[in-house]
């Protein structure tokens, strides 16, 4: 009769090192239970980031940790997700309906970076999150076309809020669906500040895991106003491995920092060309940049995302390549960063705000 004992498992399982998380899933609270019976083991695990595409995986390779104990003839390893609030600036109240925003950003245009902020939303919603899009440029609003809303202006129930436009199983608001596609808006700094607010306060976010906030580029008065008005959780940085994007990345990362809003990585794009003719790879915007960054600055490096025609064509014709192809290699590649970029989220502190009362006082 062999005496396999709990702790014998836990200490095997934090010789496993979960690749979002970059940390054992003992030290961080994952697992949240373990079963002896004789040989047989029975292991809980709860991840705070959704992995539908990773959970078959990861139970595999725990139940092999598990089966390397003497002993241990038989591990039943049980994985799902719970995903949490958690903390945002100081001074700033969450949204409702909302329990994390995360902002997508980039120090200057042309990075990709719509483009990668709509394939990461619908990358968290194929992972197994409920979740939202907020297209913060209002000068030029890019997210109905990506997300092949055509036509229709959001509805509203009470005539004091909007209902989120639906695509792919994605909420979303954007200024591009209140007025048409080809209108200019010639709107100063604080129209504009107070339009975002509005936008994202006005909407009625149904019960989001993540609302994804697509920032205009640079950092002017609207990503200020972001940083500093709207209850960000995290943000996400996109470049290119271009110098000069490498340059404007490290202004974006600077900006965040100063507010007080944590950078939960960054995401490289155009990282390398693949010849669709030949296969030969080729660094046309040179090579490592985002890597070197996210070392020089002590920040994640949430990975690398190829130059690639189809990128451009899918999203431009309404159907971004993590819902026209989700068995391709690139939405897989969506996919890993939307887990990793969740997976460092999920480690920052919980926000228990929504849980305790108001307190009103009153004079009877």
């Amino acid at each position: 009769m062999s005496n396999v004992s709990q702790s014998q498992v836990e200490e095997a399982l934090k010789g496993y090192i979960d690749p979002h998380l970059e940390k054992d899933l003992v030290s961080t609270k994952s697992v949240k239970n373990i079963e002896v019976d004789g040989s047989k083991v029975k292991v809980d695990v709860t991840l705070g980031y959704p992995a539908k595409g990773f959970k078959d995986k990861l139970a595999a390779d725990l139940a092999e940790v598990v089966k390397g104990i003497d002993g241990v003839d038989s591990a039943e390893i049980n994985v799902d997700w719970k995903i949490s609030a958690h903390v945002v600036q100081k001074s700033l109240k969450s949204i409702e309906g909302v329990k994390n925003i995360i902002a997508i950003a980039s120090g200057k245009g042309g990075v990709g970076k719509s483009t990668t902020a709509v394939n990461l939303a619908l990358a968290l919603s194929a992972e197994g999150a409920n979740v939202g899009i907020l297209d913060a440029d209002i000068y030029g609003p890019s997210q109905p076309r990506m997300l092949g809303i055509s036509s229709g202006k959001p509805e509203s129930a009470d005539g004091k809020t909007l209902e989120p436009v639906m695509s792919y199983d994605i909420q979303s608001m954007s200024i591009g669906f209140l007025i048409e596609e080809d209108t200019p808006m010639i709107w100063r700094g604080p129209m504009v500040t107070q339009a975002l607010e509005q936008l994202l306060v006005d909407t009625k976010w149904d019960n989001l895991d993540y609302l994804i906030i697509d920032l205009p580029p640079g950092t002017g008065d609207t990503q200020l106003t972001l940083a500093q008005k709207v209850p960000v959780s995290g943000a996400v940085i996109v470049t290119t491995p271009q110098d000069i994007a490498l340059l404007d990345a490290r202004k974006g990362l600077k900006m965040f920092e100063k507010v007080e809003v944590s950078v939960l990585g960054i995401v490289e794009n155009m990282s390398i060309h693949i010849c669709s003719e030949c296969g030969n790879e080729e660094h046309i915007f040179g090579q490592g940049g985002g890597q070197n960054m996210s070392e020089e600055f002590d920040v994640d490096f949430l990975g690398a995302l190829p130059l690639d025609i189809r990128i451009r064509e899918e999203t431009d014709n309404g159907k971004p390549t993590v819902v026209a192809e989700p068995g391709s290699r690139i939405a897989q590649i969506y996919c890993e960063i939307a887990r990793r970029t969740a997976a460092k989220l999920s480690l920052q502190a919980k926000n228990h705000s929504a849980k305790f009362p108001q307190i009103v006082i009153e004079n009877n």
